[in-house]
This record gives structure tokens, sequence and C-alpha cells, in this order.
């Protein structure tokens, strides 16, 4: 029997270089938990020494419910975590999620 010379086959067509990173992200987890964590790192650092001790502190001291801290406590820890810009994390984390990397929309 004599095998003849086959045609080849249609290749897909290469996906967006976004895509294939949202692709590979997602078959590695921990690729993802990395981008995440470097995303919170940079927020972090832009607060200064003082700002990230105290809002260690305030955290310590509320274990995890607002209502362990005062009115004045509170009102601190919510200026801090704005200094953070944690709608800026979120937006951040979502283009990640997306595979935009923080592209503007058209």
């Amino acid at each position: 029997m004599r095998v003849g010379i086959g045609t080849i086959a249609a290749m897909p067509r290469s996906k967006s270089r976004a895509k294939a990173t949202l692709e590979r992200t997602k078959s590695l987890p921990w690729a993802a938990a990395l981008q995440a964590g470097m995303v919170l790192r940079s927020r972090w650092k832009r607060l200064s020494e003082k700002d990230r001790a105290r809002l260690i502190r305030l955290m310590r001291d509320s274990r995890g419910r607002l209502a362990n801290l005062s009115g004045k406590d509170r009102q601190e820890l919510r200026r801090l975590v704005g200094k953070a810009d944690l709608k800026g994390v979120g937006r951040d984390l979502l283009a990640l999620r997306r595979g935009r990397r923080g592209r503007k929309r058209r």
C-alpha cells in the first residue's frame, strides 16, 4: 500500500500577544498570583515608611473588624487605604485578568 503526499492542514491563526499571555497565566495559577503580588507590592511601596507602619498597627489593633477601632482611628485607616489607591489596584488586577496590562480603551 502506497501512502500519497497529503495536504498540509490549515494552521490556526496566531493569537494576539495579550491573549496568549492570558492563556499562559491561566495555565500557571502561581504566575497570576505572582503578578497580583507585584501589583500589590508596588502600591504598598508608594506609601511612606511611617504610613506603612501606622497602617500595619491599625490593622493589628482592629483584628479585622472596623468596630474595634475608635472613630479617629477608622478615619485614619480610611485615609491610609485611600493613599494606597486600592481602586487602582483593582483596575490593575482586572487589566491583568483581561490581558490588557493597563492599556486604555479606545
